[in-house]
């Protein structure tokens, strides 16, 4: 019997995103949390609440721009339908009360 050629991995390494089934980088979560030094200490399980929490913020103002777009016949999700979105939720709004939606592209880099 021949044998097997290339790398064998007794056991298989996922990634704290894929185990906790985001799309968010938790990850790069846990690296803005330490950068940014908000405590001391860091527990294990907060930047993964953090990536789900901002996760599903990001979800829900897509979601209410994509609505947005449908209602004015729109095609695609412009900053004035997520401004419009925001605005337009109670909720969103008095999260989003200081926040200012550029309605410029970025220019090129």
């Amino acid at each position: 019997m021949p044998k097997k050629r290339g790398r064998q991995r007794s056991s298989r390494h996922r990634s704290r995103t894929a185990r906790a089934e985001l799309s968010f980088s938790v990850s790069h979560m846990e690296y803005l949390l330490r950068k940014g030094h908000y405590a001391q200490r860091l527990s294990s399980s907060a930047p993964v609440f953090l990536a789900a929490i901002i996760q599903d913020l990001t979800s829900k103002v897509l979601e209410l721009a994509g609505n947005e777009a449908q209602n004015t016949g729109q095609r695609c999700i412009t900053p004035e339908l997520v401004d419009m979105a925001i605005h337009n939720n109670a909720l969103l709004s008095g999260f989003f009360w200081m926040t200012t939606i550029s309605l410029e592209a970025p220019g090129p880099r």
